[in-house]
């Protein structure tokens, strides 16, 4: 028997309170987090992975270039994995479900995508363009968690089994693998509840011999029954998250509050569970994973979803205090005293946690597609900056970026390599908009192609599981098991493209100043010949994107609505899916930025695109919130997807009941400007600067990156750069709220 266990420090007669197993928890999880920032470190999520040496394993190939691809191979080596993964167990928990590893991540990172199926053509426009295509990125959907609550494992498999009798031999292997699959996952569950039995009769503690005893108990009725208690639903939730990150990195929780509700309401009236007890839970919870949880928001008939357990979500929180990622759903109805206890909590720990969504910009930008209130309602916010409704759509979120500064790069070099054109701005708007049309097609013609193929590549084995109606049509969710395919399409850069426009049109239109071709001399000298700093100044000080009413916000605005009307266009070329656009850039700021030289906002060659939908780094010397947040929201997408805020604040502008007045009043204002989702971090400037040179003397320090929140010290000195220089910039410390 395989396992990996805590050496037990505590002797036989300790207890422990709740809030001491809570804080024992933490300081384990602040240490493994140190160890994995040792070990190199991510620039993405926690995920809660486990960092051990005990457990490797070496993937099974069906391909001669040492990868894996279809139904059979991924089945194999995911039951492989389970049959060997050994149990990870800390006694203060209240739950297992720890992992090891990704199987998505085993692959050759050259060889994921199936070479039976070629994109030979696009590629070559998306390297010219530098666009992220989605091919072969997984998952980006949202499973309905209900659904295994409703059935549990065996009833997955045993519905499983009855399709795949109503079926002909066209499915068998889509439920072959499904079933094989499910079996695994059973067997395994079983397997870990008579090891934790095992630690259960060998622990001397009372306290922890009781905990490991109902831990086996649960584990046991969880394996193939529906749960049917609170522990039971939260242990349920663990293990999903464990078996559907084993497989691709999974996927997001959904609205929490509402799904754990049921359980608490029965259980707190049949008088075996408190509030302790259940804020102790949720806490173990948020332990186990950085998962994305919704709390609040309108039900599907518009009343406000706030319940008790939305107020302990919270609080189990703000005791475990780690990288957490809560959205609060505001709209008109929501409880004040619960958004209020949020904003405080936001400041008390200054952890990043919660973010906020506007139900009303999102809601009506999506009834836009087409859909009705009701289904918008359910879209949940469910990602780094996305929404879907849980076990309904395939969005492919947050998995394509079109770098609208490369497109601006080609478009530019293009008019002045052209000797047969004089060169102005509206040459440079007519090339621009017929480049990112390119790309945008190019992109629409990808996703198309990762649809037809995906499940010849890296089918949907887990969240399959968890989409309404899929099992019944017998296929992977791209190929037709969905009931909406909503394809976001993320352009990132827009500040980069609309601070370029702004600057030549100031400088040499407006001024006359300059010259396109003086422009562009020191643009290849990358600003470093005779008067280059100084070109490269009267650049970056033309009016920019949100500064209110500048030249850089006229172009935004232009940008934005070009790049809407050519995603939304593809529509017309892909009947049957909806294609949304936003604009968000996620992690890919350093690596979108190395790929274009200097351009015409005075931006030198290679460095980072700006973040998402955000100004690029002090963009107006005042940091006036109002004018950046008006500028976001006007160049909004609107249909449904998001264009986030992000916001870099002192701990001290709400240090007390009337700074969170004004911060509760500051994010409701700004939700109500057409704006979708607002992350906001609250740290001290000269604590990030000493963290930034030595990442271990705050090794508990946690920021919002960007729609994800992570330990300091996980990240790359590049990625914690870019988080100092928005925290420490103009716009970023000590800002009053307006």
């Amino acid at each position: 028997m395989s396992k990996i266990k805590f050496i037990n420090e505590f002797d036989k007669n300790k207890t422990f309170t709740y809030d001491e197993r809570i804080a024992l928890l933490r300081r384990r999880k602040v240490a493994q987090t140190e160890e994995k920032a040792r070990a190199g470190g991510a620039n993405e999520d926690d995920y809660g992975l486990i960092v051990q040496d005990e457990f490797h394993y070496k993937l099974k190939p069906n391909h001669e270039n040492g990868s894996i691809y279809g139904y059979s191979a991924w089945r194999e080596n995911y039951c492989a994995i389970l049959k060997e993964h050994p149990l990870y167990c800390d006694p203060l928990d209240a739950f297992v479900g720890k992992g090891f590893l990704f199987l998505e991540r085993l692959r050759p990172a050259d060889k994921k995508w199936n070479p039976a199926y070629p994109f030979d053509e696009l590629q070559a426009l998306f390297t010219k363009y530098n666009v992220i295509s989605g091919i072969d990125n997984c998952h980006h959907f949202t499973p309905d968690l209900q659904i295994g609550f409703d059935l549990g494992w065996g009833g997955i498999l045993r519905k499983l089994r009855e399709q795949r009798e109503l079926h002909d031999e066209s499915h068998h292997e889509f439920y072959d693998a499904e079933i094989a699959v499910v079996e695994a996952i059973i067997a395994f569950l079983k397997r870990i509840s008579g090891e934790l039995a095992e630690l259960a009769e060998i622990e001397e503690n009372p306290t922890l011999k009781e905990n490991l005893k109902q831990m086996a108990k649960v584990n046991l009725r969880v394996a193939d029954n529906p749960p049917e208690t609170f522990r039971e639903a939260v242990q349920w939730m663990c293990w999903f998250s464990m078996l559907s990150r084993t497989y691709n990195r999974g996927s997001a929780g959904g609205q929490l509050d509402e799904m754990l509700r049921p359980y608490y309401e029965r259980d707190i009236e049949r008088g075996i569970l408190t509030d302790d007890e259940a804020v102790f839970y949720l806490a173990c919870l948020f332990l186990q994973d950085s998962r994305y949880f919704q709390l609040a928001g309108p039900d599907e008939n518009g009343k406000d979803m706030t319940s008790k357990i939305s107020y302990l979500c919270l609080d189990a929180a703000d005791k475990i205090n780690i990288a957490c990622n809560l959205t609060i759903r505001v709209h008109e109805g929501l409880d004040e005293e619960f958004f209020k206890k949020s904003v405080a909590y936001l400041f008390k720990n200054k952890q990043g946690w919660p973010r906020y969504s506007s139900d009303s910009a999102l809601a009506e930008g999506f009834m836009k597609c087409g859909y009705s209130l009701e289904l918008a309602r359910k879209r949940v916010a469910a990602g780094c900056h996305w929404m879907c409704i849980p076990g309904m759509e395939y969005t492919m979120n947050d998995t394509v970026k079109i770098n609208l500064a490369r497109v601006f790069e080609v478009a530019f070099y293009e008019m002045m390599e052209d000797e047969s054109c004089k060169p102005s701005m509206e040459e440079l708007w007519a090339r621009y908009e017929k480049h990112l049309k390119i790309a945008v097609d190019a992109t629409g013609n990808g996703i198309m192609h990762h649809l037809k193929y995906q499940s010849k590549t890296q089918p949907e084995l887990i969240l399959n599981l968890f989409q309404h109606g899929l099992i019944e049509k017998g296929v992977n969710i791209t190929d037709g098991g969905a009931n909406y395919y909503n394809m976001c399409v993320d352009g990132s850069g827009i500040a980069v493209v609309a601070d370029s426009f702004a600057a030549l049109a100031q400088r040499i239109e407006r001024e006359g100043k300059l010259s396109f071709g003086e422009i562009t001399a020191h643009m290849k000298e990358n600003f470093e010949g005779k008067d280059g700093e100084y070109i490269r100044q009267l650049l970056q000080h033309s009016e920019r994107y949100c500064g209110g009413d500048t030249l850089g916000d006229l172009y935004a605005k232009r940008v934005s609505d070009l790049y809407t009307a050519l995603v939304r266009d593809l529509n017309v070329q892909h009947p049957g899916i909806n294609f949304i656009p936003g604009f968000f850039s996620w992690s890919n700021t350093i690596g979108l930025g190395e790929t274009v030289g200097a351009t015409p906002n005075g931006r030198r060659y290679g460095e980072p695109i700006n973040h998402g939908a955000n100004p690029n780094g002090g963009f107006r010397r005042d940091g006036a919130v109002s004018s950046m947040c008006n500028s976001i929201g006007m160049i909004q997408p609107g249909y449904g997807n998001c264009a986030p805020v992000q916001l870099e604040f002192d701990p001290g502008i709400a240090n007390d009941e009337e700074g969170v007045e004004k911060m509760a009043a500051m994010i409701k204002t700004i939700m109500q400007t057409g704006n979708t989702l607002l992350n906001i971090n609250i740290i001290d400037a000269n604590k990030i600067l000493e963290a930034h040179k030595d990442p271990f003397k705050y090794p508990d320090l946690v920021v919002r990156v960007t729609g994800f929140t992570a330990f300091f010290a996980m990240l790359s000195p590049e990625f914690r750069q870019l988080v100092v220089d928005r925290v420490t910039s103009v716009n970023g410390s000590k800002i009053e709220c307006e």
